[in-house]
């Protein structure tokens, strides 16, 4: 029944997200998409708060460890996966992703993740990332600030956040589309390996 603008009001307002344990850049990781049952004229309040103890409810004790051994915090998990789920659409694939993402930044590498430049551009019909778009001034822009932006680009899945927990553990730092434009990736240790993959697929 409630407004949607009542809802944004809450989601910036830094007192209500920090009573949940965020902050309005972050708030979104706390909404998992699903479906719920919920009265039609639940207020904005009692919505938030059940959206809270359904994430607490999937932040059981062996995420909350895996997360832990990652030196992560279901926050940073959350940003990471809306970044996976960004990059690729294949559910397999996720957790190589994921890996990826982990390697560069072990390496203090930035993770170079166009969707985050598209989020900063705020144009989500971006076909293609020019170098104009990766000299915007935005902290999501991953071109420049090496770690993870300050909050998710998407509202992270699952599946997408479970992919980052379980990620494959590799070698991999680059990858680009295949060139059978199956949606999947080719995936590559060196940067030279990685601009002969990008050959083959401009090919």
């Amino acid at each position: 029944m409630f407004k949607s603008d009542l809802l944004i009001e809450k989601l910036n307002d830094p007192n209500v997200c920090q009573k949940f344990g965020f902050n309005t850049e972050n708030i979104m990781c706390m909404f998992l998409p699903d479906t719920y049952f919920v009265y039609w004229n639940i207020s904005p309040d009692d919505f938030m708060e059940r959206m809270h103890k359904e994430y607490k409810k999937f932040w059981n004790e062996e995420r909350l460890e895996k997360a832990q051994v990652m030196k992560m915090t279901p926050t940073d998990v959350g940003i990471m996966a809306s970044i996976v789920q960004s990059e690729t659409n294949k559910k397999d694939e996720m957790p190589r992703v994921a890996g990826v993402y982990l390697n560069r930044i072990a390496t203090a590498m930035p993770l170079q993740a166009d969707p985050t430049i598209k989020f900063a551009v705020g144009d989500f019909s971006i076909k293609r990332i020019l170098n104009q778009h990766l000299s915007i001034n935005s902290p999501y822009n991953t071109y420049v600030h090496t770690g993870l932006p300050p909050g998710p680009i998407a509202l992270p899945e699952r599946v997408a956040i479970n992919a980052v927990l379980n990620h494959e553990t590799h070698n991999y730092i680059y990858f680009c589309a295949k060139e059978d434009f199956s949606g999947y990736h080719n995936f590559a240790v060196s940067y030279t390996d990685h601009l002969k993959n990008a050959d083959i697929y401009q090919a």
